[in-house]
């Protein structure tokens, strides 16, 4: 029998010499899986770096920095902070130590997966979402608000149901792309590819609701209705975008800095939100500018902003600008509120 190590929700399996999480395996090289089963097998007891050198490169010449590489690597592969270590701490100039409480388990048989917790389905990162989107959608009705409502009598009354209205659909999004990650979690093959599905069906699903009964509602209370206004097909478009975008930024970003990990994210929503337009679709701004088509006497417009963005009113060039504006925000204010309710999970 071979030995196999338990901690958290990792189990490290010496005689497969797998590292896996909640049975997904996680990928380490031959070099960082011997010193991480050094530390585990060592538990509790300081690991000094000429230990290190001589256990994990066998006498091979090599730098310090080699070392910080190898336990950076492990940082990031756990989920763990150098400044808050769950996992691995430091001893400054001696070595390292590993903190976890870690149990010594059977070792699966040959085709048979690893012992391991059962893992539960967290809605954390969800609501987290909804409430990223929340205030992205916030955010962006203050910026619609202050550049596009008239000024006069009723202005200021005008701007709070543009933002409660924005924030409304920005907690929808961003809680249908949440859901659809958590969803499509568990499901097997690369997870990267199920982070982008998870976030286009979400932002599908919830896209077309929205349309639906946006449309409705105008129809009925107000005896018309746009043409068309923001749906499925953003949504699903917007939403791959930031599942994408947060799995690469997570899988890019430190440990220590794991807020980097909405760079990839914006960069990505900023991409799709500059593309819907141009492919005839429609994000907020666009949505307002065909409400504005609809009720020429609202307190409404966006000429004006269109005009400053250098187009001639509120057209393509415009909306393709504060598309990508719209989808940068939106991206990083759920990856950024997912992350933190991972943080603090």
């Amino acid at each position: 029998m071979t030995d196999a190590y338990r901690f958290d929700r990792f189990v490290l399996d010496a005689g497969d010499r797998r590292l896996r999480r909640d049975g997904e395996v996680v990928e380490l090289n031959a070099r960082y899986f011997d010193a991480l089963l050094l530390l585990v097998r060592e538990a509790g007891r300081l690991v000094t770096k000429d230990r290190f050198l001589d256990e994990v490169w066998r006498g091979v010449p090599v730098t310090e920095e080699a070392l910080t590489q190898c336990i950076r690597t492990l940082r990031r592969q756990l989920g763990d902070d150098a400044a808050r270590p769950r996992f691995i701490e430091t001893s400054p100039k001696h070595g390292y130590r590993f903190v976890a409480r870690v149990e010594r388990v059977e070792a699966a048989r040959p085709g048979v997966a690893s012992p391991g917790p059962a893992p539960s389905l967290s809605f954390r990162p969800a609501w987290a979402g909804a409430l990223g989107g929340g205030a992205a959608g916030a955010i962006g009705g203050l910026a619609y608000g202050l550049a596009a409502v008239s000024p006069g009598m009723g202005a200021a009354s005008a701007a709070l149901v543009l933002v409660l209205l924005t924030m409304l659909v920005g907690l929808l999004g961003g809680g249908g792309v949440g859901l659809g990650l958590v969803l499509t979690a568990r499901a097997p093959g690369p997870r990267w590819r199920w982070s982008l599905i998870g976030g286009a069906l979400g932002g599908l699903v919830v896209g077309g609701l929205v349309e639906l009964l946006g449309l409705d509602a105008f129809n009925l209370l107000l005896g018309q209705a746009p043409s068309d206004i923001t749906g499925a097909g953003e949504g699903a478009l917007l939403g791959g975008a930031v599942g994408f975008g947060a799995w690469l930024g997570l899988k890019l970003a430190d440990p220590g800095s794991r807020l980097r990990a909405t760079a990839p994210a914006a960069a990505l929503g900023a991409l799709a939100g500059a593309a819907i337009p141009l492919m005839n679709g429609r994000l907020m701004g666009g949505s307002l500018s065909a409400l504005q088509a609809v009720f020429s006497n609202s307190r409404l417009s966006l000429d004006g902003l269109g005009r400053a963005l250098g187009d001639d009113g509120f057209g393509r060039l415009a909306q393709a600008l504060t598309g990508a504006a719209e989808g940068a925000l939106f991206a990083a204010a759920v990856t950024a509120a997912m992350i933190l309710a991972r943080r603090k999970a």
